[in-house]
């Protein structure tokens, strides 16, 4: 197919696009680069646009059958604070996008949501768990959800609504992989401590109702996930129906035993300090998953070892040296 990836130089979105050309399909990718880097996408056609540019929009749509949408604002304590970044980027600007593709007879869709559409529930989270997010990111991304599914029964726009865990690790190549600034992700800020960069991890919190007092979390590998993206674009093209699934392990790791893991890989300690809880920060977050399984036939491949060896490993090659050498940019 010939798709457009919205996104497609950032963290999530770079592997993809990699995934989604591996398996012949046509990417052209539409970002602005305020958050993703160009050199994660060198080879690829790019048109440097913002979402909410109508007049670029229109013609990067020209021949385009399927659209997978990853730009978006995607940090729970920054939503708190500038609500308006939020609602503006991933609800006005998504709309903007929504009503391009359909004027340009898109009818596919592929929508990089959240877990934290759900909120704070103390159960592992199915499709049909209540959603009641809990911070203005989560609001943000349930909003589009519906939008969603009003332009499919109106418009015949069909989508796949992923909503994933925690997204971690890096592509086994080290081509692409996580890097932010300022870096508010657990995997990528413990390494650094590991890897001596930082003097010690802040610990948001080690007073939850969980077995070590440190939240737990449903790690999934940033492969994994592009390849659920990769049969979601499949799916809709053997003409499936719209529908929202989970993509994550079904396994719980805590703050404290993924800190292990890192200090038994990399043989290195992990120093913390324990600070007040994040706003928004619910206890527990686990998914089932068994409908992706179900309807694409997907499931986790990789462990938390096979996580935390990749991220350690894109730290330390070329093109991430070479990235922070010219200067990291925040991207989604």
């Amino acid at each position: 197919m010939n798709i457009l990836v919205t996104g497609g130089a950032g963290y999530i979105g770079s592997h993809a696009v990699r995934m989604l050309a591996a398996q012949g399909h046509r990417v052209r990718i539409y970002d602005n680069l305020s958050l993703g880097h160009r050199e994660l996408v060198q080879g690829f056609e790019l048109i440097e646009a913002d979402i909410g540019d109508g007049d670029r929009l229109r013609p990067a749509l020209d021949g385009i059958e399927l659209v997978m949408h990853f730009a978006a604002s995607a940090y729970v304590g920054e939503s708190f604070l500038n609500p308006r970044k939020y609602f503006t980027n991933n609800v006005v600007n998504g709309l903007s996008l929504l009503n391009a593709a359909v004027d340009a007879g898109v009818r596919q869709f592929v929508f990089s949501s959240t877990c934290a559409v759900y909120g704070a529930h103390d159960v592992r989270m199915t499709e049909s768990t209540p959603c009641s997010p809990i911070n203005p990111y989560g609001d943000s991304k349930l909003f589009f959800e519906r939008a969603l599914d009003a332009y499919d029964r109106q418009y015949g726009l069909r989508s796949v609504r992923l909503r994933y865990f925690n997204a971690s690790g890096a592509d086994e190549s080290c081509e692409t992989g996580e890097l932010h600034e300022p870096e508010t992700h657990l995997m990528p800020l413990a390494l650094e401590v590991a890897a001596g960069w930082r003097p010690a991890l802040e610990l948001f919190g080690d007073d939850y109702p969980t077995p070590d007092g440190t939240c737990i979390r449903d790690f999934i590998h940033v492969t994994d996930l592009s390849r659920a993206h990769a049969r979601a674009a499949e799916y809709l093209q053997r003409g499936g129906a719209s529908c929202a699934l989970n993509l994550g392990s079904g396994q719980g790791h805590s703050v404290k035993e993924v800190l292990s893991t890192i200090e038994r890989i990399t043989g290195r300690p992990v120093p913390t300090r324990v600070k007040a809880r994040r706003p928004g920060d619910p206890p527990i977050l686990l998914a089932d998953a068994s409908l992706a399984k179900k309807i694409l036939g997907w499931t986790t491949a990789c462990s938390l070892d096979q996580i935390v060896t990749s991220a350690w490993q894109w730290m330390h090659s070329e093109n991430c040296q070479k990235l922070r050498r010219v200067g990291v940019k925040s991207e989604v």
